[in-house]
């Protein structure tokens, strides 16, 4: 054995964990280059820093300037530097720069998106920690990095932790969520703006944002049409619209599926309308997809197709008639047949009898019928259907005539 040399395994000594030499040295990169991103971002490159390791120290660095203290925003202990985002002022021309730096880190270094994305957190669930013009640096930063589709930054990680309850109730979320809708909207659109929300889980509770006290659909148009954001009121009450229009057809739908008395769907259907404030015309359409989507068509039996949705006419026609008050409701009736059997094949041929179907049951007006077929505007399969109508057409001149 003399002589034998034995191999001794060299233990991994970790170093011991020193952030803050490296805030420092990152700060004295800056200092260095004077707050010039281009500069600072080769000398980071070239530099040894351990980002793997101090990635959430980095971005405490490039948005406050230099170190915070654990699970808080103060400043730590350390070397700082003037050229962070919150130092600086709140413009999106100013802090687009930040963002483009950050984006050319990211590419050399994508882990870093992770630790980026645990600051932001970090410090949107500690609003009420910075001043109001910070918040606003870090609103229009947060617009601007969407906008810039910086590195995959996920919605949902980022915005949900605005959500905080005492957040909320101090109206600090509300504000900055209006200064992040109105920078993002200067160079990118409402469905834009809409799919980032969808991603962060937020398109449906928009008004989860207000104060309690402020959180209905009224306090939310008057807040952003007073900010000028017109846009996202409009969608908003499109939103609300359709959600009611669908709760009224279930509710119809329902109603008719049971066979319900026709006076009491009469009744459901102007409650909706008048707790909705529905127009006239989407009642009408509604109406009609609903009976026509009640009946149990068959896949080829035409006769059994044409008996089914003439009965279903005959049955609802007072319902129809209710609402079909006016000749402009009339000709949306047709309108609303004609595309229904312009779409749907097997009822192709049924457009002529179900139009005399509802003139029998007084649903359409002899003036209505034939300023459709006259002057009527949607070209879907019109020439095809105002063949099949000509003979009606002709009686119901032919009787005019008479007269």
């Amino acid at each position: 054995m003399s002589g034998t040399r034995i191999k001794t395994r060299k233990r991994n000594i970790a170093a011991p964990l020193d952030p803050a030499a490296f805030a420092d040295a990152v700060v004295q990169i800056y200092l260095d280059n004077a707050g010039d991103l281009e500069l600072v971002c080769k000398n980071l490159e070239s530099s040894d820093l351990n980002f793997s390791r101090y990635g959430d120290t980095f971005f405490e660095v490039v948005f406050t300037g230099g170190r915070t203290q654990p699970g808080t925003i103060k400043p730590d202990e350390g070397e700082r530097h003037p050229y962070s985002i919150i130092d600086c002022e709140p413009k999106r021309e100013v802090i687009l720069p930040s963002v483009i730096y950050i984006q050319k880190i990211l590419r050399r270094k994508p882990f870093l998106i992770k630790n980026l994305e645990n600051v932001m957190q970090r410090f949107l669930q500690s609003l009420e920690l910075f001043e109001e013009n910070e918040r606003k640096k870090l609103a229009i930063f947060t617009a601007l990095a969407f906008s810039q589709k910086l590195s995959g930054l996920p919605p949902e990680t980022v915005l949900q932790p605005l959500l905080k309850d005492n957040l909320v109730a101090k109206g600090l979320v509300l504000s900055f969520v209006t200064d992040f809708f109105k920078e993002y909207l200067v160079d990118n659109s409402v469905e834009d703006l809409i799919s980032i929300l969808k991603r962060g889980k937020m398109e449906d509770n928009l008004l989860d944002f207000f104060p309690s006290a402020k959180r209905s659909a009224e306090g939310f148009a008057e807040h952003f049409t007073k900010e000028g954001l017109t846009s996202l009121v409009e969608y908003n009450e499109k939103k609300i619209f359709e959600v009611k229009l669908k709760e009224m057809k279930s509710a119809v739908t329902t109603q008719i599926s049971e066979e319900t008395d026709i006076s009491e769907v009469i009744e459901t259907v102007k409650q909706h309308v008048k707790d909705a404030k529905l127009p006239d015309v989407e009642v009408v359409r509604m109406l009609w997809d609903v009976l026509m989507d009640a009946v149990q068509w068959s896949g080829k039996n035409q006769q059994q197709n044409s008996n089914a949705a003439l009965r279903q006419v005959k049955v609802w026609a007072k319902l129809l008639n209710t609402f079909c008050t006016s000749g402009k409701l009339e000709l949306e009736l047709i309108y609303k047949v004609q595309m229904q059997c312009y779409e749907d094949a097997k009822l192709m041929k049924l457009f002529p009898e179900i139009i005399r179907s509802l003139y029998d049951q007084d649903v359409l007006a002899e003036d209505t019928i034939l300023h459709w077929f006259r002057k009527g505007t949607n070209p879907k399969g019109r020439q095809t259907f105002v063949k099949a109508l000509e003979p009606f057409v002709n009686w119901l001149e032919e009787a005019e005539e008479e007269e």
